[in-house]
Order: C-alpha cells, then structure tokens, then sequence
C-alpha cells in the first residue's frame, strides 16, 4: 500500500499533516503541538479523545492556559506544576520522511526542552511508529524520562499485563497509585494476570496507576477495535514514579495510556528518546473481565511474531 501524506484542516485543530495507508490514517496537528491528534480506520470513528475545550491554568513564572486538545503528546516525566504544563500552541517545525513526517517544537520557555516526533506508517499493515525526542538545551544536565501519553476515547476497556517473572522470595511487581485513586474504585479490576480498567462517561473522579509493564504493551477496546501500545521495558532501569515504566489515568471524558522512558540525565544538548509502536485491528470484540476470555485475544491479536512486530 502506498502512503499518502497531505496537508488538511481538521476540526478546530486548524492545519494538519494526514498520513494514511487507504485503510487507516493518522492525523498530526502542525498549527498546534507537536500532537497526533487522530487515529482510526478511515472514515470511522477516532480511537484517541479530542477535547479541545478543557483548560489547565499554569502557575507562575510559566503562566497562561494549557489547553488539554487530546489526542497523542510528548512530555517529560516526573510531573509536575509548571514543568509539565508548557503551552504548546504555538506552530510546529514539520518535514516529510519516509512513510510519515517529522515535527518539531519550538524549545520550550524557561524549561528549556525541544520536543520532537518523528510518526511513520507502516505500507504492509495498519501499524505506527513513533519516535520521541526530548533535547537538553539548558547549560546544565536536566534529569527526566521521555513520557509518551496516548489519551483515548471514551467508552473503552484498558488491559495492562502484570509481571509474571519468577522472582523466588522477591517482589515481580511495583504498583503505584496517586493520591485520588481508590483501590476499590468500581471501573478497574485487579486480575491475576491482567488489570482491566474500564472508561466510564459517569464517572467523574480520576484514577490513576502506574506498573512496572515488563511486557511492554497494553491494549484498548472500542468501536469494536482492537488498539495496541508496545515499547520496551529495560530491565534494571530506573524509572520515574517509584520505578513504573507505564501509567494510565482515567475520568469521565477519557483514558490515558502513557508509557515512559527509563529516567536519564541528559547534558546540554544531549537527546533522549523513547519508541512506540501502535496497531489498529478491526472488528475484535471488547471481552469481559473473565481472563480467560482476554487470554484469547492476547493470543490471537498481541503476541504474534510477525516480521513487522
């Protein structure tokens, strides 16, 4: 399949850079971000959230409105107020490579880190590459992790694999948990191999965990779709959050799929970087919490060994 990549204006994103197959595309916000702010099979539904309408004021010496957007963006791990909530609604740096693009953002004021992505897609099958860059340009050594935070749609299921390695008399897994997170918390459901986490429009209150996701990938449920985050997990790494390499966040309007890097001093000038990999299957229903039902999916649809894995 040959690959097509245009400029087009997409809803209140204004200018934008589509990447598509025939079969599914991938939409890239360029007056704003860097974002990917859709992905889906063409002419279906979006499988990533878009909210363009909902605000976070940032603290000084920052100041200004971070606008949510949805969609997929690049951040620098651990967060925090106002580190994290840099505005980035200014245009982006964008070029043409093979099968995708790669955008740039201006280096962001007082934090002094330029985000970059570089977003391919594949010809053979319905699978993205992403590339993240974060570029040290203070005069000194900033340490952080490349945190790359996926944010979909409503109505879907997350499944999130739990270790399973033999560690004899030691702990296999770390689970992190953030302030407003209640264990008993009707939407998630600790399984023996898996922990499902369902995104509910009714329920308002956040939640939010972090693992240490040795298999490295994690999957969602909806519009009848199958969709797959995978990246690595270096073992003995370091990691932000009390040592998780993936965290997810939900509330009444979405659900956040967010892998990180492990954490890095970089030098000025030094660049980090992190990859994911995503894959959209169609028409795979959403299982039950029932593990095994979600073992067959798993089999059939995420552990595959395909040259393009």
């Amino acid at each position: 399949m040959a690959i097509s990549i245009e400029e087009i204006v997409y809803k209140e994103y204004g200018k934008c850079v589509e990447i598509s197959n025939g079969t599914v595309d991938v939409v890239v916000t360029v007056d704003v971000g860097p974002r990917i702010i859709r992905f889906g099979f063409t002419g279906k539904e979006n499988m990533f959230c878009e909210v363009p309408q909902t605000t976070q004021p940032v603290d000084e010496p920052v100041g200004g409105v971070w606008k949510m957007k949805g969609g997929h963006r690049l951040w620098h791990s651990p967060e925090n107020m106002p580190r994290s909530y840099i505005p980035d609604d200014a245009p982006v740096e964008w070029c043409k490579i093979e099968n995708g693009i790669k955008v740039k953002q201006k280096v962001e004021p007082w934090v002094q880190i330029e985000k970059e992505m570089e977003i391919t897609l594949a010809a053979c099958c319905d699978r993205v590459r992403v590339v993240h860059r974060l570029t040290n340009r203070n005069a000194w050594p900033v340490e952080f992790s490349v945190w790359g935070i996926t944010v979909m749609s409503q109505g879907g299921k997350e499944i999130v694999p739990q270790p399973a390695r033999d560690t004899g008399f030691l702990g296999n897994r770390v689970l992190a948990l953030w302030p407003y997170s209640k264990m008993n918390d009707r939407r998630v459901y600790w399984g023996d191999k898996y922990i499902v986490l369902q995104q509910d429009p009714g329920a308002e209150r956040p939640f939010k965990f972090g693992i240490n996701n040795e298999d490295g990938w994690a999957a969602y449920f909806n519009h009848g779709n199958l969709f797959i985050k995978r990246y690595v997990h270096q073992m003995g790494a370091k990691y932000p959050d009390f040592g998780v390499s993936y965290e997810t966040y939900t509330n009444d309007f979405m659900l956040e799929m967010e892998s990180l890097s492990p954490l890095t001093l970089v030098e000025p000038g030094g660049t980090a970087s992190h990859v994911e990999e995503w894959e959209l299957i169609g028409d795979v229903e959403m299982p039950s919490n029932d593990e095994a039902e979600i073992d067959a999916v798993v089999k059939e649809h995420i552990i595959c060994c395909c040259d393009c894995c």
